[in-house]
């Protein structure tokens, strides 16, 4: 008997051994296996529902006025008439003034507390901002409603159109009767409501990096400027983005802070100052008014089913701009 038919049974038993000790302990693992193959199944059918509930009660909408409905800009109930391009356009507008205005203070605020402020104020400061994440929207609608409304209705637009009435590019945005509502009002206040958002998210990604990156750079000679823009920003690039999608799609589907100020009149037009409405103010406003099976409803589920496909979108971007081919 040579050596190697003689190690062949023992090698045999071996494999058997490693085979019966992994049948042993793939019980709870299988277990365990399908648990978390079923949740994310169920997040899949969940979503899946959503979109075939919203497509599907849109439907009647779609065959009546084509694909052509994305970009019909009158709302008319009294015709029986709709169109989703005057929503659709408040709220892209307004969720982008949100989103310019929230990334730069959430970004400079995530940076002060993890770089810049001493350990026991930023304790004090992020947990301020964690709670004002946790505040109703609701309430951010009346703070605007009240606060903000007036605002710019008494000071702000009368400025602006007082020295900028006649500068071109200028007066087309800023034009309109000083009601206070619009989409600037709708804008800021839903920067203030991302803010706390994006920063939570941005101070953890900024306190996940390195400390040995930020000292290697001061210890070159770097300043803070160049500590941020040429070591922080493009380390944390991936969570920066993740911060800003989920504020923009806090901002998307925003219903009641934006309903108190926006003014919900469904017109299209580039003044900042004049009201106008979003996806989620109509369909909050108007769908307890809407007969089941009636073409309003229909109207109102495909504003719903549009809103899905343009967050869906944004998503889409952002794994594009992170260089997320996975």
């Amino acid at each position: 008997m040579t050596l190697a038919t003689a190690t062949q049974p023992e090698e045999a038993r071996d494999k058997a051994g490693v085979s019966h000790s992994g049948s042993r302990r793939s019980g709870p693992d299988t277990v365990f296996h399908l648990l978390v193959a079923a949740s994310a199944l169920l997040v899949l059918v969940v979503l899946g529902g959503l979109v075939v509930l919203m497509g599907l009660g849109g439907s009647q909408a779609f065959r009546t006025f084509g694909l052509g409905f994305a970009f019909h800009d009158v709302w008319n109930p009294v015709a029986d008439v709709y169109g989703a391009w005057a929503p659709l356009f408040g709220t892209i507008v307004s969720t982008l003034i949100g989103v310019a205005i929230a990334l730069p203070l959430a970004f400079g605020t995530a940076f002060w507390l993890t770089a810049m402020a001493p350990p026991r104020v930023a304790a004090i400061v992020g947990t301020a901002v964690q709670l004002l994440a946790a505040v109703p929207s609701i309430i951010f609608g009346m703070w605007g409603f009240f606060t903000i409304v007036p605002f710019m209705a008494r000071t702000v637009q009368p400025f602006l159109t007082h020295h900028f009435r006649h500068v071109p590019g200028i007066r087309f945005i800023i034009h309109g009767a000083p009601f206070g509502t619009g989409l600037m009002t709708a804008g800021l206040v839903l920067a203030v409501m991302i803010a706390p958002f994006m920063t939570a998210v941005m101070r953890d990604v900024f306190a996940a990096m390195p400390n040995m990156l930020r000292e290697s750079a001061y210890g070159l000679g770097a300043t803070r400027w160049d500590v941020m823009w040429k070591v922080v920003v493009p380390w944390s690039r991936s969570g920066m983005i993740g911060a800003i999608v989920l504020g923009m799609g806090r901002a998307l589907g925003e219903t009641m802070a934006v309903t108190f100020v926006i003014g919900n009149v469904t017109a299209v037009g580039w003044s900042l100052f004049a009201p106008r409405s979003t996806v989620a103010s109509l369909i909050a406003l108007q769908f307890p008014e809407s007969p089941a099976g009636s073409l309003r409803l229909s109207a109102l589920l495909a504003l719903g089913f549009i809103l899905m496909l343009l967050s869906f979108a944004s998503l889409a971007l952002a794994r594009m701009l992170r260089g997320d081919t996975k």
